[in-house]
């Protein structure tokens, strides 16, 4: 077992707490981590706002070089980052070094980007003056990261605050720190400034009061819950933060009927049983075209019940264990719900015990359908291996039931008639639409939702938005 300390000002520190980190997939306690508290965390802003002046003023040039040597190193010990992530989240090793490497890919993005922050210059009233706007950073940043991908959550929103040149103080989740500490190792090796990144864990209320209190962080991004995401944004009202939000999800996956049904049923596989359905973005209500629904369920039923469940470490393992013993009662309880309503369970619909895997926190990917609309699976967010499916007739319809959710965040559309799919992704209220596309998330492209499921973009040029200020200079000739 290995121990972590916390990583301030560059270096690593003790606390007079330590806290546990458990293999959800065998109950193995795997490390023991520094617990964090408002002292702590106070420290790790304090070192953040010293290090801000400096790093802002670095040429955007060598913070790139900077970044671009973070992703490198990323991608070489990817084996031994994707080993981390799964010991300590739990998804299939390839799914974690995917995950990995997409880190890389944000900081080496990112870095990029730095040298693009432009301004502008603005045509003046009278001869005697001339006017600028000028983009500056932030300043400090909080950075509050979920379990469920402890790696690239992490690179997805620090590596485009630095690369507008603000510091930033990571809160990654307490189930899984150990990627976010490992990533610290890497900002250490490469001569990362002391202060420019720190990384604090523990438990969530007391690490937030400090961030949300202190004046001298002026932005948060947080990835996790709608109800969380409301508290902060309240909070963080207070003092007037910026905030950026991406929150939860409750995906409709359309296909119509024209659509090549081997190509939509492995895209509803790689949407849904990601990392268990543990993701933001997975297809959560899948609408299938009358005509071919029952062709397209029997089909589907077959190729979830040949996905193969147990420890990620095992490489022919598809779906891996969920993160606690309340996700999985959540995926019970709507799939009782769905029982009790006068549905059926086409396949699944049950935990599945896996050799010295004790704590049982393994469900079988599960298809239900015959379901009301009312049913629990249709109006919240499941957050697991349970897919709903409906049949829909008209364009009119799907779109009414796909837009009857608070959230906002993905949705995804299979079919070959071009301009019925347009028609189709301009009336979806979502931030991200996949079109025959089963995970369309590139660091070169704006991801985020609307409605309950936040604000805020993270990727492309967009990502860096949040993370700078407009400055209008008016010289006087």
């Amino acid at each position: 077992m290995k121990y972590y300390g916390l990583f301030i000002d560059g270096k690593w520190r003790d606390a007079s707490r330590t806290m546990a980190v458990t293999n959800p997939a065998t109950g193995e306690v795997i490390a023991e981590v520094a617990e964090a508290g408002p002292g702590e965390t106070r420290n790790a802003i304090d070192a953040a706002a010293r290090a801000f002046p400096n790093w802002a003023a670095l040429p955007a040039r060598e913070r790139a070089g900077l970044m671009r040597q973070v992703a490198d190193r990323i991608r070489m010990q990817a084996d031994l980052l994707a080993e981390i992530l799964t010991a300590e989240q739990g998804k299939p090793l390839r799914e974690a070094k995917a995950e990995v490497l997409m880190s890389a890919d944000y900081f080496e993005w990112n870095g990029e980007e730095a040298k693009r922050i432009y301004g502008e210059t603005i045509p003046a009233s009278t001869p005697n003056k001339r006017l600028l706007a000028i983009r500056q950073p932030v300043g400090v940043v909080a950075a509050i990261t979920p379990w469920n991908f402890p790696s690239s959550m992490i690179a997805r929103k620090v590596s485009p605050a630095l690369a507008a040149g603000c510091t930033v103080v990571i809160k990654p989740a307490e189930s899984t720190p150990l990627s976010a500490l490992a990533m610290g190792k890497i900002f250490e090796e490469v001569g990362m400034p002391p202060g420019v990144v720190n990384i604090v864990v523990g438990p969530s209320e007391p690490i937030a009061e400090e961030l949300l209190n202190h004046p001298v962080v002026r932005k948060i991004s947080f990835t996790g819950s709608t109800v969380v995401g409301q508290t902060l944004m309240k909070r963080a009202a207070q003092g007037l933060k910026k905030v950026s939000l991406e929150l939860g999800g409750h995906a409709p996956f359309i296909v119509m009927n024209d659509a090549d049904l081997d190509i939509a049923i492995e895209g509803v596989v790689a949407s849904k049983f990601r990392n268990a359905g543990q993701t933001c973005i997975c297809a959560n209500r899948l609408y299938i075209e009358k005509s071919i629904y029952e062709e397209f369920g029997e089909r589907l039923a077959r190729r979830i019940a040949a996905l193969k469940v147990g420890v990620g470490v095992d490489p022919s393992v598809d779906i891996g264990p969920m993160i606690n013993v309340r996700a999985i009662e959540k995926v019970e309880r709507q799939v009782q719900d769905v029982v009790t309503r006068g549905g059926r369970v086409v396949t699944g619909g049950q935990r599945v015990a896996i050799a010295n895997a004790p704590l049982g926190w393994f469900y079988a990917p599960t298809l239900v359908t015959d379901i009301s609309h009312d049913a629990l699976v249709a109006q919240e967010e499941t957050f697991g291996p349970l897919l709903g499916m409906w049949a829909f007739e008209t364009d009119e319809e799907v779109i009414g039931w796909a837009n009857n959710t608070p959230y906002g965040l993905a949705a995804y559309l299979y079919g070959r008639d071009l301009g019925r799919v347009v028609r189709l992704y301009e009336q979806l209220q979502y931030g991200v639409i996949g079109v025959n596309d089963p995970v369309p998330t590139v660091v070169q492209a704006p991801f985020g939702g609307v409605k309950h499921s936040g604000f805020g973009r993270e990727g492309g040029h967009q990502g860096l938005e949040d993370y700078l200020d407009w400055k209008f200079v008016s010289i006087g000739l």
